[in-house]
């Protein structure tokens, strides 16, 4: 941080962006049956409304912001669109899902009959086959995250381009190591996914020793985020992959390893049967989005381009933090405490020391992240201080991390004027001391005393509801939406007519030598 201290306003100039993901449901607080929205355009080609794994599973995406209001404010725009384009449904406010009766209530996500349309339902035919259907319809928040050029120039001096990005593609890896190391505290502090519906436990085959209340709500006491676990985003499938993260290559290398190698449990699901496709192809993984991570390195790729060839052709543009729950106390899925402190988190762990990872240590990261995701809130609950076998305390450790995100929360102040990170340090701080503070705490007490979580998430969504009817737009217009929309249509039906060659040539060519299908 010694670099900021005389000039705090190489820290201005972030890049933030959100991708938010909501289930539609009807009335009753069951998976709604309709397709997407006409209103809300094409859900292949819509720069701010689309569809995720379901149909029914919207995601929201905002555009680059340098401004955390602004950010939020384009969101509430978006879901205020959203609600008036929906008639009776509204949006499930939790990540866990809401009731399903049968995996066949789930519809997957449809995006026309262009090549690249037909892929994206595939892939998800694929993760249906591999994972089920109702593990793919939990919803989070992802997080976008950019430094600005001044930080890079006040952090690495002058440089050559090459050398420039070399030095950002390290940095932004140091970052996820830290992450790695440190980010358990963002379930610890905003998990919120502490209960499931019983309907969701029937189509998994967990050994969890949940609590049951009312007609089917279960929970663990002191679990913060069950999306996380096991159980949720965290596949186990993936376990024995061996991506690194000391480098650039080192990633890459690994990725490309787990695109190119066959699976024989995936083998055994067939690639192909009389009916048609069953999974883009029996590897490890289909393509680099099935990856589960916390944190994923990115940059925007070009039409066509993979997001593996992007990264090797441009190096680390940003990260995405792929960790946080919906927050049900927010009408929008996050709020402006998450945010300052996601800026504060990240940037200190750019700037903070980080040794190269092996795959022992990070192996005992992962340890803690599952510690806390399903036991967080536990009195006395202690965690590993890498492989060494110091332990301390989450409170202790939570501690130790806030005394240096507060001395980082000065000179950020300094840099935007305010004491909004300042504000947020001694805030969170104090959740550390008192777990009862935390997301995952005050959401299982609402369901404890209404036994249910189905009634805590309808009572939620009927309010957000009522807001978003009332709201005004402060950021985009209707009409802006409308046009959005229309041009939207517009552009999927360009892409259909586009197409010069057929499905199998496109699989062909897409995948090259890397797979069999």
């Amino acid at each position: 941080m010694a670099a900021f201290s005389e000039h705090p306003e190489a820290l201005k100039g972030i890049g933030r962006g959100v991708e938010r993901e909501a289930l539609r449901i009807t009335p009753k607080g069951t998976l709604s049956s309709a397709a997407h929205p006409q209103a809300l355009g094409s859900a292949l080609t819509h720069k701010w409304i689309t569809t995720d794994f379901a149909e029914q599973l919207l995601e929201f995406i905002t555009p680059v912001s340098h401004s955390v209001p602004e950010m939020l404010t384009q969101l509430k725009d978006i879901h205020q669109f959203t609600y008036r384009a929906m008639d009776n449904e509204s949006l499930w406010p939790l990540s866990m899902p809401c009731y399903v009766a049968q995996e066949d209530d789930i519809t997957l996500a449809q995006y026309g009959s262009s090549n690249v349309g037909r892929m994206k339902t595939l892939y998800r035919q694929g993760l249906k086959h591999r994972y089920g259907s109702v593990m793919q319809i939990i919803s989070g928040v992802h997080f976008n995250f950019s430094f600005s050029s001044s930080f890079w120039q006040q952090l690495f001096g002058d440089q050559t381009p090459y050398a420039r990005q070399e030095s950002i593609s390290d940095a932004y890896f140091g970052l996820i190591r830290n992450y790695y190391r440190f980010g358990w505290m963002i379930p610890y502090l905003f998990g919120a996914s502490p209960a499931l519906c019983g309907s969701f436990i029937k189509k998994t085959d967990s050994s969890l020793d949940f609590k049951t209340i009312g007609q089917g709500t279960c929970y663990l006491p002191f679990a913060t985020s069950l999306r996380l676990s096991d159980l949720g985003y965290t596949n186990s499938a993936q376990s024995g992959l061996k991506i690194g993260f000391n480098s650039l290559d080192e990633y890459l290398q690994g990725v490309r390893a787990a695109i190119g190698t066959p699976s024989a449990d995936f083998a055994k699901m067939g690639v192909k049967d009389e009916a048609g496709y069953r999974q883009l192809n029996a590897n490890v993984l289909q393509i680099e989005n099935e990856l589960y991570a916390p944190i994923r390195p990115k940059r925007v790729a070009k039409s066509g381009e993979k997001p593996s060839e992007a990264l090797e052709r441009g190096g680390v543009e940003y990260i995405e933090v792929r960790s946080l729950d919906v927050n049900p106390f927010s009408p929008t899925g996050i709020d402006e405490t998450q945010a300052y402190f996601l800026d504060l988190f990240l940037t200190w762990s750019v700037l903070s020391e980080s040794e190269p990872m092996t795959d022992c240590e990070l192996h005992c990261w992962r340890e803690n992240w599952n510690k806390i995701v399903l036991e967080g809130r536990k009195p006395g609950l202690t965690l590993q201080i890498g492989c060494e076998g110091e332990q301390l305390t989450q409170a202790e450790w939570g501690k130790r991390v806030f005394a240096d995100l507060s001395e980082l929360a000065v000179l950020m102040d300094n840099a935007y004027g305010g004491d909004k990170y300042q504000s947020v340090c001694r805030e969170l701080s104090s959740w550390f001391e008192d777990p009862d503070k935390t997301l995952s705490a005050r959401l299982l007490k609402q369901i404890i005393a209404n036994e249910s979580i189905g009634k805590v998430g309808l009572s939620i969504a009927a309010q957000n509801k009522e807001l978003f009817a009332n709201g005004d737009y402060d950021v985009f217009s209707e009409q802006a939406f409308i046009d959005e929309s229309a041009a939207s249509l517009s552009r999927q039906k360009d892409v259909e007519q586009g197409d010069a060659i057929s499905f199998e040539q496109y699989l062909a060519e897409y995948f090259g030598d890397s797979v069999s299908l």
